[in-house]
């Protein structure tokens, strides 16, 4: 049988001291009195003190008392739930508002199989579930991926009559949101007649889990078109994110400045999403201003920091600002570490990136994963040390996965090293990945050493083997919106004004003695096709858009999904003189800020 704790003396005498009211004999013990004590507790021990006292004076058996009493012990942020556990099994007969306690507390706690276990027991002692039980038992689901059960409570729902509730509809959405059902996640939204902005907000943050940014960029102006809506900071946060990994900044300012003129202060963590996305969509400037203003910096707000000054190849920068971190006392994390060791990868401090690599494990005691191993092969790799990245490899505590390989074959076609590449190929295909990328870069290198019918072969696996080759595509900001295109496209409703410029611009490169790379046309074709390839490249396009569509002094800003080639990057460079423009390229992995003719990767990428 399970025993009630029982207070020591000295407990007592703290309760004598704190609460001399309670302890009073000549004062009645009013129920209204140990509800007002269970306010003012901020401890366990406080609450274990009233708790004995109410079991001293009967009033354990009042409903009312014992119900505030478990919600206090289970609910606060420094709650037990053992005790409340405890206190829950005293109850004979406890009712839906003590298993809702009982089950918000252990989904507060993570515990979501003890969560959903009592709401079972719940229905076993015909306890009617309401509306506050089921946003908790759907988060339980979620949280233990149970997606099925999550549908089939839903119908239940729907039996009992709560499909018109607002904070059981919002939960469904968060559910089906979390384990990435979008189609049924829409459905709830679209079916409810009621909504506010947390229904909008779980709507956005479903989308931006399954990373489709273009439709949380959609569903947040259709939220604002209605006009009723005051955005929250849950909400603008997502979309902020959005706008992160479109490279949308015009859009992201707007957000900044909502959030300054809508909130008395901005939070460490939206001030550090705020600096992501400025340093993700190439304004360097804004990120550091916004970063040195922070009163307060934490972990996370120097790796994002230190990762987004190493994108953009700033790589001694971020190795002091790492310095700087460690001055103040804040302990590296396994994420610092790999946001300094790309800074290393990107501006090509071979020495430095190994001596790090040593120091995280020699003197931070934090054991490399698979992706520090991939920073460091990469490093090697890009220094074209392949006899080193090799020995790392095999002297890896784990398996090399793909990813590890997939870097050296990155390397091995930066430096044309066609053996490298072979062997590295290999390894991928013993492992089983089925990555287009991979045959698509084996067949690139044996283009380039005339190895045509290799290439020609390589590249049909991609086709046999119904494989999904990611297009190149290119986005440019404009006015705020922003737009996407393909080599050769012509889906836009002015393509031709595009290609005319595109035209115009050829013609000033001629005077400036830009040449065509056409060694970077992998196809056996002939030389005027592979003139028309390169001319209509997807990043080109989108540069003739910006510069027919932006005032002369406006930054041009470009996101792109792969790596640029030689010929668009030296095509870039002139542009930048010829108009006059900064024109800023993000790749997957970095940036490229192109100024007078020059590179900030100083043409190492």
């Amino acid at each position: 049988m399970i025993r009630l704790p029982i207070l020591h003396q000295s407990q007592i005498f703290l309760l004598q001291e704190d609460y001399p009211q309670i302890l009073d004999t000549s004062v009645k013990c009013r129920e209204k009195e140990c509800i007002s004590l269970l306010k003012k507790c901020k401890a366990m021990v406080g609450l274990k003190q009233v708790h004995g006292q109410m079991l001293k004076l009967g009033l354990f058996y009042d409903s009312f008392c014992v119900s505030n009493l478990l919600a206090n012990c289970a609910l606060s942020d420094w709650g037990n739930m053992d005790y409340a556990s405890l206190i829950f099994s005293q109850i004979d007969d406890p009712g839906t508002f003590e298993f809702n306690t009982m089950i918000r507390g252990h989904t507060k706690d993570k515990d979501f199989e003890k969560a959903l276990n009592l709401f079972v027991e719940m229905l076993e002692r015909e306890n009617s579930p309401d509306n506050f039980t089921y946003p908790t038992v759907f988060k339980a689901c979620a949280g233990l991926g149970l997606i099925n059960l999550g549908k089939q409570i839903h119908g239940q729902v729907y039996k009992l009559g709560f499909d018109d509730d607002l904070f059981v509809q919002n939960s469904l959405i968060n559910m089906y949101g979390k384990r990435r059902e979008i189609g049924d996640c829409c459905a709830v939204f679209e079916r409810m007649e009621q909504k506010s902005v947390a229904s909008w907000s779980a709507l956005v943050a479903a989308h931006a889990n399954l990373g489709m940014w273009w439709d949380c960029l959609e569903i947040f102006g259709a939220m604002m078109g209605e006009g009723s809506w005051r955005a929250e900071e849950s909400i603008l946060v997502s979309v902020i994110c959005a706008c992160t990994h479109l490279g949308a900044l015009d859009l992201g300012k707007s957000l900044h400045g909502y959030l300054m003129r809508n909130l008395s202060g901005l939070n460490v963590i939206v001030e550090t999403c705020l600096i992501d996305m400025y340093m993700k969509c190439g304004s360097i400037e804004r990120g550091l201003s916004l970063f040195n203003k922070m009163k307060s910096k934490n972990q996370l707000s120097y790796s994002v920091m230190i990762s987004g000054l190493a994108i953009h190849g700033n790589g001694h920068e971020a190795l002091g600002l790492f310095s700087e971190m460690l001055k103040q006392g804040i302990e590296p994390d396994d994420v610092v570490y790999l946001g300094v060791l790309s800074a290393c990868r990107h501006a090509g401090l071979v020495e430095k990136g190994l001596e790090l690599f040593k120091r995280m494990r020699l003197e931070h005691l934090i054991q490399p994963t698979i992706q520090h191993y991939g920073c460091i092969l990469d490093l090697l790799g890009r220094a074209a040390m392949f006899d080193k990245a090799i020995s790392l490899i095999e002297e890896m505590p784990m398996a090399p996965n793909d990813v590890v390989w997939r870097s050296l074959l990155s390397a091995a076609r930066v430096h044309s090293n066609l053996e490298v590449g072979e062997e590295v190929c290999r390894k991928l295909m013993q492992l089983g990945s089925d990555n287009a990328g991979d045959y698509i870069i084996m067949s690139n290198m044996y283009a380039q050493a005339e190895k045509w019918t290799d290439a020609a072969n390589t590249r049909a696996k991609v086709a046999d083997r119904g494989l999904d080759q990611t297009a190149g595509l290119s986005l440019v900001e404009v006015k705020r919106k922003v737009h996407k295109f393909v080599s050769q496209d012509k889906s836009s409703c002015n393509w031709e004004e595009i290609y005319e410029m595109i035209h115009q611009m050829e013609w000033q490169l001629k005077f400036e003695g830009y040449k065509p790379d056409t060694s970077e046309v992998l196809h056996n074709i002939d030389e005027e096709e592979k003139l028309e390839r390169l001319r209509y490249h997807s990043q080109k396009l989108a540069i003739a858009y910006a510069l027919l569509h932006t005032p002369e002094t406006t930054t041009i800003r470009i996101v792109r999904n792969v790596r640029m080639c030689r010929d668009t990057h030296t095509y870039t460079k002139f542009i930048s003189v010829i108009y006059n423009r900064l024109i800023v390229v993000r790749e997957r992995n970095r940036f490229h800020h192109f100024k007078d003719g020059t590179c900030s990767c100083r043409d190492y990428w």
